[in-house]
């Protein structure tokens, strides 16, 4: 059975991110999936690195997150809901991958400070779903998607190369009208079952 790891960080109960988040899991269990959902707000996921956790970065990393770090490892799916604020990732998601993404676990030191090698091997698909308050052409000609380049080249690749990375943002999201996030939700449903007939 393929299973999915669904992690959501926005800090509101009623969000849309949340509500997005719902239809996510629903159609990843309609694929037959095993989904965990994290909610890291909702679950009080602390993004701060430890002073242990830093100073063992490379000497066998000691962390309190073992939970969370064996969802990640055992996940073929994962799915990211957040919110993109001041083009970047919430705190907490951020911190989720500073703490959780940890040597040991997503990759291994190589000799010298290489390149990291990699150890999400059984990871084959990500999807990112974001909301953002500014239009699509800031992001793609101003701003250049920064996001989607950190997560698919600057996180994702070096951990889990056989990865594929699927981006989609709900452009305008505090405007949003109901037929476009109707087919927003369109979209996710149909990205879901293109992974499954992937995995």
């Amino acid at each position: 059975m393929t299973r999915a790891l669904v992690v959501l960080a926005h800090p509101l109960p009623d969000s849309l991110c949340r509500h997005l988040a719902e239809g996510a899991v629903k159609a990843a269990r309609d694929q037959g999936w095993q989904v965990t959902l994290r909610d890291l707000c909702e679950e009080g996921f602390d993004p701060r690195m430890t002073a242990e956790e830093r100073s063992s970065y490379y000497s066998g990393f000691h962390g309190d997150s073992a939970k969370e770090v064996e969802d990640l490892v055992q996940a073929q799916v994962l799915i990211l809901i957040f919110p993109t604020w001041w083009f970047g990732f919430p705190a907490v998601l951020k911190g989720w991958f500073d703490r959780i993404w940890a040597p040991g676990a997503a990759y291994d030191h190589a000799p010298g400070f290489g390149p990291m090698i990699p150890r999400l091997d059984g990871l084959r698909e990500v999807l990112a779903i974001t909301t953002m308050g500014a239009p699509g052409w800031v992001d793609w000609l101003v701003m250049r998607r920064p996001l989607a380049r950190v997560l698919r080249l600057g996180i994702v690749r070096p951990c889990a190369p056989k990865a594929r990375v699927t981006w989609r943002a709900l452009y305008r999201a505090e405007a949003v009208e109901p037929a476009r996030l109707a087919g927003f939700k369109v979209r996710i449903e149909r990205e879901i079952a293109a992974m499954a007939r992937r995995v």
